[in-house]
């Protein structure tokens, strides 16, 4: 999304290298594409983790590139705010062009030297779109809150920090005074009841504590 920063911390480096380490071998295996979600609630450090582990990765020979969730919601952000203020169901899955950024991910692994994505322009509250070159890359990174639904994904990572515990990240980011005004606790609790379930899908858990743990499957 244009307009938007991030600051990385040692917290994101530290888990991010972890999961970067584990992917190493797998992907130094083969000379395939592969595709990874961070996914998470507001404020929980996605975009931090992303771009932390895009540098990992490309540190230890690994070409790159994260695609945010931000650039896929149906509307820019103020207007995504009005239509939530309007109708609280909207809020959801339904609200992000999922099944959009899923086609682009699969572009990716079949060797889509590059594609033509939504980019957001916050200043302007538009959507307008950009060309994503993607030619040298090995490896697309997908953040994003409902980014654990996408189906074109190898490995899943969820960061396991709820809507309160991200509180003061979300104070200090802050894009609109709205983001912190009671009628978003609404939106971040409905969120939460919806993403929680998405950490049994996860292959890596970012802890509150930023631990990783990897979960056991049956």
């Amino acid at each position: 999304m244009q307009g938007d920063s991030i600051v990385i911390e040692a917290h994101h480096r530290q888990a991010a290298s972890e999961i970067a380490a584990s992917l190493i071998p797998a992907l130094e295996s083969t000379t395939k594409r592969h595709t990874i979600t961070i996914a998470g609630e507001s404020g929980s450090g996605k975009s931090e983790t992303a771009a932390a582990l895009r540098q990992a990765l490309v540190a230890a020979g690994v070409s790159a590139l994260v695609l945010q969730q931000d650039d896929y919601f149906v509307y820019p952000p103020r207007s995504n705010d009005a239509a939530r203020r309007r109708d609280i169901a909207w809020v959801g899955p339904g609200e992000v062009r999922l099944r959009l950024m899923d086609e682009h991910l699969a572009a990716f692994v079949d060797g889509a030297d590059r594609f033509e994505k939504p980019l957001v322009v916050y200043e302007r509250d538009a959507v307008e779109s950009e060309i994503m070159n993607c030619k040298q890359a090995r490896v697309l990174i997908a953040e994003g809150t409902y980014t654990t639904l996408l189906r074109q994904a190898d490995w899943r990572v969820f960061i396991a920090r709820d809507w309160q515990q991200t509180r003061a990240h979300r104070e200090k980011r802050r894009r609109d005074e709205s983001e912190l005004d009671p009628f978003i606790d609404q939106v971040l609790r409905i969120e939460h009841d919806i993403i929680s379930q998405h950490r049994a899908l996860a292959d890596f858990v970012i802890e509150s504590d930023y631990t990783l743990s990897r979960p056991e499957r049956g």
